[in-house]
């Protein structure tokens, strides 16, 4: 029986574990979106894992949703990221930068211009803006024309994040953000190619993901996905029907891997595995929920089929999570005041376990 102790390959990839660090924002990053020496020991600390996937990084500045997050969409950002890489390849580890475009989860306050989706429709719920939460505004419908602009700055910001020394990257395609968006029946009301039959709405991700394999390769192309998620409002029609056409659609690139959140049920989730010829990664708990990912959880998900674990809160406060797994040691709480604080406090404070005598 595979567990999550044993090496997978993943595209050019060998990966020494089954446990992948899940993406989660900190909001650590320096003005600018630059990545910063704190960024490079908290990735590193975590280098034990088979595959880390960083927080979102937003492809381009309308494509930022948070205030305080990292970019890859300029040459200084792209050099501000490669002590991080470098930091963690000496550690031993393999990262992949996740490029997550807000879409409608955005603030005039935050990117000094008026957030963009597929439909004039806003977010529900108060979005980060650097003077608090505030509503989220209505978005700027993308014309026709501007579609294929915003797709390809995913494969913009993939070239720069190879630049920096990444070893891959993960298309943000869940949780609410613009993928997500399009994906969506109620936050895309489109008339044209983009909108109305699962085909339409599927085509934007199908477009952002051929544009970043074409870009670097489908070995170093991953894409998160939340079937049937409701995050920022987000309500999605057909969703077996909508999710076996996308991974059809994913197949067909050969993309590294596609990576599914506990978002729907089950059957649903099984069904995706069976309609998936690649590598799975499967976070087995809602994000955000009230449980965390353990070594049940892990283990449940690896006897169903999935290939790879991606564990998210467990990883912030067990830099040391692989081996803490691995030996059955208990596992320490995480502060969820910390999270979005900035500073080293709930960032780089939380060691590796500590035997007693």
């Amino acid at each position: 029986m595979t567990t999550l102790f044993d090496s997978h390959r993943l595209g050019d990839l060998t990966l020494p574990n089954r446990v992948v660090m899940a993406p989660m924002t900190r909001v650590r990053a320096a003005a600018g979106g630059l990545a910063t020496p704190s960024m490079a020991t908290y990735y590193a600390q975590r280098a034990t894992a088979g595959l880390i996937v960083t927080e979102g990084v937003q492809p381009s500045s309308i494509g930022q949703s948070n205030p305080g997050t990292p970019g890859l969409h300029t040459d200084e950002q792209v050099a501000a990221w490669r002590p991080v890489t470098a930091a963690v390849h000496a550690n031993g580890g393999r990262l992949f930068a996740q490029l997550m475009h807000g879409g409608r989860v955005s603030h005039p306050d935050t990117t000094g211009m008026r957030p963009v989706g597929p439909s004039a429709v806003p977010a529900a719920g108060k979005v980060f803006t650097p003077t608090g939460l505030q509503p989220p505004p209505t978005p700027r419908a993308l014309e026709t024309s501007e579609v294929a602009e915003h797709a390809r700055s995913y494969a913009r910001a993939a070239r720069r994040a190879l630049d920096a020394g990444f070893d891959g990257v993960e298309l943000h395609g869940a949780n609410g953000y613009l993928i997500s968006q399009f994906l969506s029946s109620n936050a895309n009301l489109r008339t044209d190619r983009y909108g109305g039959s699962v085909a339409n709405r599927i085509r934007f991700a199908v477009e952002a993901a051929t544009a970043t394999v074409e870009a670097v390769g489908a070995s170093r192309t991953g894409v998160r996905l939340s079937p049937g998620g409701t995050f920022w409002g987000i309500r999605e029609a057909d969703v077996p029907a909508l999710y076996a056409e996308l991974i059809t659609e994913l197949a067909r690139l050969q993309v590294a891997y596609v990576h599914l959140e506990a978002t729907a049920g089950d059957e649903v989730l099984l069904g995706l595995r069976r309609a998936w010829p690649g590598a799975l990664i499967m976070n087995p708990v809602l994000p955000m929920g009230p449980k965390q990912t353990g070594r049940a959880e892990a283990d449940h998900w690896l006897g169903l089929g999935a290939d790879l674990i991606s564990f998210g809160r467990a990883f912030l406060s067990n830099p040391d999570l692989v081996e803490r797994l691995r030996t059955g040691l208990p596992l320490a709480p995480v502060d969820e005041a910390t999270y979005y604080q900035g500073g080293d406090a709930g960032y780089l404070t939380y060691p590796a376990y500590q035997h007693t005598a």
